[in-house]
């Protein structure tokens, strides 16, 4: 830890984890009515015998865990706070600490880290178990002979997904629950840290920013107004980036999820009634989430959206970005006309790098690398502060 910086942990338990599958009846608190599950739990597709398929709901690391606040050390109770939302398939923050000590030593405000559903500190220890998920690699690749990029670090999150597409919405409704969760209890002064008049940016990496963008963009109760959102790597619809990474998805769940969410999403909203609700029924956030899924679909609401926030919007892409290339979010962020006014910036680093990992370490160009770092969170923090 940075000498400037000092991290704090704090505990949380999350509200909205019945929305998860393993339910057979769910209620909606907005409209209290009662919801029915009228699909599987899961299918036998991808599946192993193992326990990566225990139900959602049961996963109490999922309900109960701990969220890091980093902040200027010896500095009093916050008014400004950014939160820090990562890429999929995390499991721990190693890679993001320099991140927020460069956001919290630059814009003096505490940045606190939240994991998504089932990711970091929220997922069984087992599901990063190098030898057990090797062993599942081994025999999902037997399974399936075809499978590109099936390794141990995607094994877990790729055979829950190929066997239930429906995990990503679930879970990320869980997430953007939990998120106003966190918002409505730092307002009720529920950590000490902050200050319950605390005002509140985000900074979305990847999926993270996919996440951001829903949240701002549905601006819940008016907590987003006046938020300020940089996407890193981050910011297209999910048609237009490219999943299949040893270190993100497999090739057989990355055509399970695009089947489910791009080709047939609306025969699924048709036969699962908990979805349909949240998806077609007066849930701003699933509105949003749709039009976030295809570029075509539903575009002129979701750039009309993006219009409303341009000033409180900015991009960095990198060039070399095969995950989520650079050109994919300029289409999203500036709109198909080129007629939203949301700055990006691409950046071409003059070395090795993936969108995985922008800042390895343990390379021979250390200097190069720092300076890369110094210059994208410069523009970080410079956005944050004007």
């Amino acid at each position: 830890m940075n000498t400037k910086t000092e991290i704090l942990e704090y505990d949380f338990e999350s509200l909205s984890h019945k929305i998860l599958p393993g339910n057979s009846d769910y209620e909606c608190a907005k409209h209290h009515i009662k919801l029915k599950s009228t699909s599987k739990f899961h299918t036998e597709v991808g599946t192993i015998n193992d326990n990566v398929h225990i139900k959602d709901i049961c996963v109490d690391e999922n309900r109960f865990f701990k969220y890091q606040i980093i902040k200027p050390k010896g500095q009093a109770v916050a008014k400004n706070v950014i939160f820090l939302l990562h890429g999929f398939n995390e499991r721990d923050w190693t890679k993001y600490l320099p991140w927020a000590q460069a956001i919290c030593i630059g814009t003096g405000s505490h940045v606190v880290l939240f994991p998504l559903a089932f990711h970091m500190q929220r997922a069984p220890k087992h599901w990063s178990s190098k030898r057990a998920m090797y062993i599942l690699s081994e025999n999902r690749k037997k399974r399936y002979p075809n499978v590109v990029h099936s390794t141990l670090s995607n094994v877990a999150i790729s055979m829950r997904l190929h066997a239930m597409p429906q995990r990503f919405i679930y879970s990320g409704l869980q997430t953007y629950y939990d998120f106003i969760q966190l918002i409505e209890n730092f307002r009720s002064a529920y950590n000490p840290e902050i200050s319950k008049d605390f005002k509140f940016d985000i900074f979305g990496y990847s999926i993270g920013g996919f996440l951001a963008q829903i949240l701002k963009l549905t601006n819940y109760k008016n907590y987003f107004s006046d938020t300020k959102m940089c996407l890193f790597c981050s910011g297209t619809t999910f048609n237009r980036l490219s999943s299949v990474s040893k270190f993100i998805l497999d090739s057989e769940a990355n055509v399970a999820l695009y089947s489910f969410l791009i080709e047939h999403f609306d025969k699924f909203l048709k036969k699962d009634e908990i979805l349909s609700h949240y998806i077609l029924n007066d849930h701003m956030e699933g509105e949003v989430f749709n039009c976030m899924l295809d570029y075509q679909k539903k575009r002129e609401f979701r750039e009309e959206l993006l219009k409303t926030y341009e000033d409180q919007i900015y991009g960095i892409t990198l060039k070399k970005d095969k995950v989520i290339p650079s050109f994919e979010v300029i289409n999203t962020l500036k709109g198909a006309y080129r007629d939203i006014n949301i700055k990006v910036d691409e950046i071409d680093f003059d070395r090795d790098y993936t969108h995985e990992n922008p800042f390895p370490t343990n390379t021979d160009c250390e200097a190069q690398i720092m300076n890369d770092f110094n210059m994208v969170f410069d523009k970080v923090c410079d956005f944050y502060n004007a």
